[in-house]
């Protein structure tokens, strides 16, 4: 299978979507139980948590908890937006901070401005792009962000997301007043395949395709926690409730670089692994051994890595004991690809 190809289906009953390039699983999404991320609420504030900074708030699909709140009473009625996955036994995470978010635009309501994404270079495209960005939030206090998915796509295709966008964000700050209700639907991973995986591919949404096309076959290669790194070496990826734990291995190679090499082979393929595996929160490797003046040379590895990669992640550092932490914003369920697979 050569070349970029999506796949929409269903994977053990939910819906999924596949991204592989060049016959490799670059990308996949899975639906959950809980309440998608990227959902609106009218919420209603609960009570406050002075030990955390936050507050509970009561929205249609439970519970939920708001960090950083300032100026809210118990009954008031507060427009809020699902900013991750909640773990299991835990209130879903929520924020004020709402974005309206499509393939080509992003309105923020609370930052004002029109931006432009800093990947499109050409001087010429980008003042086509802020013609558009003006004409269409025209007489709106609304920010608005074009993305890099507009560097190809067609201007009238651009001005109809903006407008889409302007349009649903001005309909649902103008419903603030109520109870509790679910005001938008987050994405599912249908849409969020169009939404974010942009660049030019085939698209296959016939039932069955992922063992036509052979995805059933890639999951069932990544459904181990052991990955394969090349060279004899590999790593082991699992998730506890705490944290995520990778293990480097250097396996037969003896030689003097194969710490490194090893390292350097899970830096390049870490993004894809936890994003197919959905995995996110802290993530600590423990890394095969090497010497303290090649640690820069793994850092630069990694963080070349996660640039590329979607979902933001904090690269903390060392830890006394030698380990490298990181920091994964939970934007997805962890997937059991194993159990999705039999």
């Amino acid at each position: 299978m050569k070349g970029r190809q999506i796949v929409l289906d269903q994977l053990a009953g939910r819906e999924a979507a596949a991204l592989v390039v060049d016959g490799r699983l670059e990308d996949l999404l899975v639906d959950g139980d809980g309440p998608r991320v990227g959902t609106i609420y009218r919420a209603i504030a609960d009570r406050p948590v002075k030990g955390q900074g936050g507050m509970f708030v009561k929205t249609p699909d439970g519970s939920a908890f708001l960090r950083q709140v300032r100026g809210l009473s118990p009954g008031q009625a507060l427009l809020v937006q699902v900013s991750g996955v909640a773990e299991p036994g835990k209130a879903i995470p929520v924020t004020q901070k709402i974005l309206f978010k499509s393939r080509y635009a992003i309105v923020t309501p609370d930052a004002p401005g029109l931006n432009i994404s800093r990947r499109i270079k050409d001087d010429d495209l980008r003042d086509t792009l802020l013609e558009i960005a003006h004409e269409g939030m025209a007489g709106c206090d609304f920010g608005l962000i074009l993305r890099s998915s507009c560097q190809d796509a067609d201007p009238d295709d651009i001005a109809g997301d903006v407008a889409a966008m302007r349009q649903l964000a001005e309909a649902v700050l103008a419903d603030s007043e109520g109870g509790e209700e679910t005001l938008v639907e987050g994405d599912g991973p249908h849409a969020e395949a169009w939404r974010e995986w942009a660049e030019p591919a085939s698209v296959e949404n016939a039932e069955g395709g992922f063992e036509r096309l052979g995805v059933l076959d890639l999951l069932t290669e990544q459904a181990e926690s052991k990955v394969a790194l090349g060279n004899g070496a590999f790593a082991f990826v699992e998730p506890t409730r705490a944290l995520v734990a990778v293990d480097v291995n250097t396996g037969p190679d003896t030689s003097l670089a194969a710490g490194l090499k090893a390292n350097l082979a899970l830096a390049r393929d870490l993004p894809r692994q936890l994003r197919i595996r959905g995995l996110g929160g802290q993530v600590t490797l423990d890394l095969a051994p090497m010497p303290k003046k090649e640690r820069r040379q793994f850092e630069t590895a990694l963080k070349a890595a996660f640039r590329r990669d979607t979902i933001d992640t904090v690269l903390a550092g060392w830890t006394p004991l030698g380990h490298f932490e990181l920091q994964r914003k939970r934007l997805r369920r962890p997937v059991d690809l194993a159990g999705v697979t039999t």
